[in-house]
């Protein structure tokens, strides 16, 4: 067998070297490639663990470098433009182009298959008009918010100090200071990286409340009010799920927690961090209201608002009955979809548990609409937009924004290596390790950040100019087709059954949702029997 030569040769090449006789040139490379490899094979054949290693030494780990090769084949070699995935060439290379300022056109045609749904376009109209590259925004703050905050239509979604590494931190913040559009924190706190780039901040606190923390894990009010009189921070999240894991609640692995990471946090150095699944701090929709206000109160009357996954339906229309009940609004919603994040999630989690952006955006926008409750709170989406049909199709579907993560990622350099749960991302990105960090320079991929945001800001309000709008709030579900079949079109507001305004108020009866309307209590978030 192949290992037998392997080892006979190398065996030659000691006996040779010990009686000290004069080898010719080819016999010494031979020899010194076989006496590795025959060690290799020993080392394969003594060792128990791996049955393939021990039938075929040395030559089965022909198939464990081509398993981790294997992705990055497929991605350079293998796929075409828009077959890869979480995200295809076509869509990282739009990223890439317009974060590095350098012409995003494309020749010759679409490379998408146009007549096979879920394809969708947007209506163009005969009146397009050329709009201002100046970027859109929309005021933050349900009646009776003492600081309502003028957002950005696009901003940067949520990735915490720890999941990503101090450099790429840095220059989310301070490409987002430069484009007047803001860095969510993510639910690791604010680190001293979020602030210095001077951008404006969206504090995310989830179920860890990490950087209000008390010792026992749950929220300390004294510590909040402290962080969040912050003037750069302009709104407070209350996560109550992300799109990669929800109802899991995130992980940071131990070798991702520096001491760094472990002060902004408020945990132990060098172990593995659990967010809990659920929040201390209330349990019922009621008790949630009551929280958003105390919050808002404690910020000195900063909008706060809420993230979440939709899962059950009747718990988003629960909510929107305690808000009715008490009188108090969340300033905004944020949907996240449940098409995965920036961090690692188990497979089931990724690919079968949370509702989809599109789904989760409708079923958001029906519950708001249809209880007579969105004139006073916002809706923000975020997962896989990174392009402008992708916001004005979002925006057009209820959407009053739209955050990305993984798009600002790429525009900092991610390559979509698959490492951002092993802290050892090539590109410094996902990664605690200072000396990969090193190949991060902030001022350079911080004007990158930004490049990408203006650019994707002018292509928006191109498409909007083609719909004949002024601002990306004209569009309406409309201005959305849809392909349902190979031989059938509807637009959005058909294809996805929007109800109209105030109807789960006078007639729930009439509507999709009429049976999850009469499950959903204020009280509770579990569902009555119906």
């Amino acid at each position: 067998m192949p290992f037998g030569l392997i080892l006979l040769s190398a065996i030659g090449f000691a006996l040779a070297l010990m009686t000290g006789q004069h080898m010719p040139t080819w016999v010494v490379i031979g020899g010194g490639i076989a006496s590795p490899l025959a060690l290799l094979g020993i080392y394969d054949v003594i060792q128990r663990p791996h049955a393939l290693w021990r039938n075929f030494p040395v030559l089965a780990h022909i198939r464990w470098i081509a398993e981790e090769l294997r992705p990055f084949f497929r991605s350079y070699i293998v796929e075409n433009d828009t077959e890869g995935r979480p995200f295809n060439h076509e869509q990282r290379a739009l990223v890439y182009r317009r974060a590095k300022n350098v012409s995003s056109v494309e020749p010759f045609g679409s490379q998408l298959d146009i007549d096979k749904p879920p394809y969708e376009w947007l209506a163009h109209s005969i009146a397009a008009r050329h709009n201002s590259d100046e970027c859109p925004r929309v005021s933050v703050g349900a009646p009776g918010t003492a600081q309502p905050y003028a957002a950005s239509v696009f901003n940067i979604s949520a990735m915490s100090f720890g999941s990503l590494g101090a450099h790429a931190i840095e220059a989310l913040s301070t490409g987002a200071k430069k484009g007047g559009f803001y860095h969510d924190t993510g639910e690791g706190g604010v680190s001293k990286y979020h602030r210095a780039g001077g951008g404006d901040l969206v504090w995310e606190i989830g179920s860890g409340y990490f950087g209000c923390r008390a010792r026992d894990g749950s929220f300390d009010a004294a510590r909040f009010e402290d962080v969040a009189k912050d003037p750069q921070i302009k709104m407070i999240e209350i996560k109550l799920s992300q799109g990669a894991k929800p109802g899991h609640g995130g992980v940071l692995p131990g070798a991702k927690v520096t001491a760094e990471i472990a002060e902004t946090r408020g945990i132990p150095i060098g172990e593995t961090c659990f967010s809990p699944p659920g929040h201390s701090a209330f349990s019922t929709p009621l008790e949630m209201m009551d929280f958003v206000a105390r919050l808002r109160d404690l910020s000195g009357g900063k909008p706060v608002g809420i993230k979440f996954c939709v899962g059950n339906r009747w718990e988003i229309l629960a909510l929107c009955k305690a808000m009715l009940e008490t009188g108090i609004r969340t300033d905004f919603m944020v949907v996240d979809g449940g098409e995965g994040g920036t961090g690692a999630a188990p497979a089931e989690f990724l690919d079968h548990v949370g509702a989809p952006l599109r789904q989760g955006l409708v079923l958001t926008r029906n519950a708001l609409i249809g209880t007579g409750l969105k004139d006073d709170v916002r809706i923000g989406c975020s997962g896989k937009q990174t392009s402008a049909f992708a916001l004005a199709a979002s925006m057009a579907l209820g959407a009053d924004w739209v955050n990305t993560a993984r798009g600002f990622m790429f525009s900092l350099g991610c390559i979509q290596s698959l490492n951002c749960h092993n802290n050892t991302c090539p590109t410094g990105i996902a990664t605690t390790d200072k000396s990969r960090q090193r190949g991060l320079v902030v001022s350079d991929k911080a004007e990158r950040v930004f490049n990408y945001h203006r650019n994707t800001i002018r292509a928006l309000m191109e498409v909007v100019g083609a719909a004949g709008c002024e601002h990306p709030s004209e569009l309406t579900p409309r201005h959305i087709m849809h392909r349902v079949t190979e031989d059938m079109v509807k637009p959005a507001h058909r294809a996805y059954d929007l109800l109209e305004p105030d109807v789960l108020l006078h007639a729930p009866e009439t509507t999709l949702l009429g049976r999850e309307w009469e499950m959903a209590q204020a009280a509770s978030f579990k569902p009555l029997v119906v």
